[in-house]
């Protein structure tokens, strides 16, 4: 099946267009179960995507925040996905799940079903932190996983049965250094760890960067 694919605007228009998506997602989910979750990954993006959410009036008091991927790191570090989560939601009052890097445990706590997931598009074509060459591409009794060094951290992330539980999947792409590796993900390419995740349900928001 062939991914959607909108390109909205400049990396402002995209931050925007990624909030209405999340927020109308989460909206449903809470009006037909109560409650709603989204794992969420890192990136100047989608932080400006999620201080977006935070100004808007959702019931953030049922919904759930876990994260992608995080970086192997102490708390508070600058370099920590969780960190900018914690800016970018301000006084929101959802409730987040860190992703607690030094255990294996945070699967565990993982919904059955993830009403959706954000990820994002690296030039190298990882998604999430599953990185090309590392042995986390092959993790397929465990939903998260420690990949091997990688851009001076290590990094703790979902592996694919975890990314499988999503209901729906939103991609957010900015910039021209992803523009090989959009076109290579919405081929369907397998050599490149964002072309082995399933595309039903999923959205690939772009901005003219990635997508002219």
């Amino acid at each position: 099946m062939s991914l959607r694919v909108e390109v909205p605007g400049d990396a402002a228009a995209l931050a925007r267009a990624g909030a209405d998506v999340v927020a109308r997602t989460l909206t449903e989910a809470v009006d037909a179960c109560g409650s709603a979750t989204v794992a969420v990954s890192g990136g100047s993006t989608p932080w400006a995507m999620i201080a977006d959410l935070a100004r808007r009036d959702l019931p953030w008091a049922d919904v759930t925040i876990f994260q992608v991927d995080e970086r192997v790191a102490p708390d508070g570090d600058t370099s920590r996905n969780l960190t900018h989560l914690r800016v970018a939601l301000g006084d929101a009052p959802a409730h987040v799940v860190p992703m607690d890097v030094t255990a294996d445990a945070y699967g565990a706590r993982l919904p059955e079903t993830i009403d959706l997931v954000h990820l994002g598009l690296g030039p190298d074509g990882h998604t999430a932190s599953l990185i090309p060459d590392d042995d986390v591409l092959d993790v397929t009794d465990r939903l998260v996983a420690l990949t091997g060094v990688y851009d001076g951290r290590r990094r703790m992330t979902l592996t694919y049965p975890a990314l499988a539980r999503a209901a729906s999947i939103l991609w957010l792409v900015a910039g021209a250094d992803k523009r090989d590796a959009l076109d290579r993900l919405l081929a369907g390419d397998p050599s490149i760890p964002a072309g082995r995740v399933p595309t039903e349900r999923a959205l690939v928001l772009a901005d003219v960067g990635a997508r002219p």
